[in-house]
């Protein structure tokens, strides 16, 4: 063997590490052996550091081959150039790297590109071969070669973790191993990887509190944003059910007969516009001890925005709202065979709209998720009974592949994320929305309309 230069971040993980759930990892001789984590544990680095050690071809626990060939494995190519090709990139050296293959991007930045294939200068002086897959490409795109190991980094499809491990048998001597958080509940890899670890398969678990880098006011924080359920499986790593259920935290309890609202609530109405969608709107009220109260909802398709605002100054007028909304930014482009935007049109038909909403899906999601219920079972999001559209979703909004939700009868709750995310606890959110002085008339007319209606949360 030749000597090689290591990383000093390899370097630090292999010596110095603290991690005692890493290492146990690492020494595990399993052909096929399964890392089940909550978000921040470390379970992700502990899947890099194995194809790099496997790369290298300098593991610690398996006899040196002379080169090795494995693919890392990610749910799409977004969330693979963003998450394992960055962890795998980041433990070694540039002079590891003999050559690069670009499916998009520069060969001189690699780590803003999605990358085909890289070849490893490996300790025996031959080159090995990293491959990054993404399970959007299909069963297809993983037929053929022969692999001596793979990575799978979050839960696949069941057919593509078929066809990886018909990669592998032919090589005595190989492995798989996947890190994941189980957040689709009890699906296939509950039934044919927990279920059935034994001498073939092996399984840990992994949670926040294994992690010797994460401070304990990290993992306060995070818990307290998190509701019961999603506790389960994003700090442990365990397999729960219902998780296949998006807001599973979504109960009886937060659904509440109408009442009159005071008149110096916080008032707020939020939109998701749409045409052949629907366009979906919630009016909203915060009490002074920062209950949110979904208190009418309208979701309407294949209508025009002056039908629309009719309608929504009529359910103004019923609960005493200011003709004033948050806004999907996507309702600044122009419509087909329109003149003018969705922005624009509303406006123009006497409902001012600010279009700066923070449009985050997961964490949006995780944050009305705890206001559903939080990790100490306190609920502070309560929906009129009488929101028929907005609880129907509610209770059909199930999650997909890569962390997402899959796209289908959202639009309540997309308004509602809007809310949540941009306007709700936050101190200074109404100034933070107009932090920019607008120019135009009809900009400060709106800044204007928006302060006179303005009733801070926290009082």
């Amino acid at each position: 063997m030749s000597d090689i230069k290591l990383s000093w971040q390899l370097q630090e993980y292999l010596q110095k590490n603290k991690h005692k759930k890493q290492t146990e990892f690492h020494a595990d001789m399993s052909s096929n052996k399964w890392l089940f984590g909550g978000n921040r544990t470390g379970k992700t680095e502990c899947g890099a550091v194995e194809a790099v050690l496997w790369a290298l071809c300098i593991h610690p626990h398996r006899k040196s081959r002379n080169a090795t060939e494995g693919w890392v494995v990610s749910l799409s190519t977004r969330f693979g150039r963003d998450v394992a090709q960055r962890k795998v990139l980041k433990y070694l050296l540039e002079e590891n790297i003999s050559d690069t293959i670009m499916l998009k991007g520069k060969k001189t930045s690699r780590e803003r590109g999605i990358i085909d294939y890289i070849t490893i200068h490996n300790a025996f002086g031959t080159e090995s071969k990293i491959g990054f897959k993404s399970c959007d490409q299909g069963r297809e795109k993983f037929q053929g070669e022969s692999l001596d190991w793979v990575w799978f980094d979050e839960e696949p499809p069941e057919d593509i973790y078929e066809e990886c491990l018909l990669r592998t048998l032919d090589k005595q001597g190989s492995a798989i191993w996947g890190t994941m958080t189980p957040l689709k509940g009890k699906s296939w890899v509950y039934d044919r990887i927990f279920l059935k670890s034994g001498s073939d398969i092996s399984v840990m678990h992994m949670s926040w509190e294994d992690n010797p880098y994460l401070p304990e006011s990290e993992i306060k924080r995070m818990q307290s944003s998190l509701s019961m359920s999603a506790l389960e499986s994003r700090k442990y790593g365990r397999f729960m059910d219902g998780t296949g259920l998006v807001f599973n935290e979504f109960h009886d309890d937060n659904i509440v007969d109408p009442f009159d609202i005071p008149e110096h609530w916080y008032r707020m109405i939020s939109i998701d516009p749409g045409f052949t969608n629907p366009c979906a709107v919630l009016w909203i009220v915060v009490d002074p001890d920062d209950n949110i109260f979904v208190v009418s909802d309208y979701s309407v398709p294949e209508q025009t925005v002056p039908y629309h605002t009719r309608e929504i100054k009529k359910i103004n007028e019923q609960f005493n709202f200011a003709n004033i909304a948050i806004i999907d930014s996507a309702a600044l482009s122009r419509t087909l065979g329109s003149a003018s935007s969705v922005v624009e049109q509303f406006e123009q038909n006497g409902i001012q709209v600010m279009t700066r909403v923070n449009k985050e899906v997961f964490g949006g999601i995780m944050k009305v998720k705890g206001l559903f219920q939080d990790a100490n079972g306190i609920r502070k999001l309560f929906i009129f009974r009488n929101c028929t559209n907005l609880i129907k979703e509610l209770r059909t909004y199930w999650w997909g592949r890569d962390e997402k939700p899959v796209k289908k009868d959202d639009h309540c709750i997309d308004a509602l994320r809007y809310f949540v995310s941009t306007l709700y606890q936050n101190a200074n959110a109404h100034d933070t929305v107009l932090r920019n002085k607008p120019k135009s008339i009809l900009g400060q007319t709106k800044r204007r309309l928006i302060r006179e209606t303005k009733i801070n949360i926290s009082q």
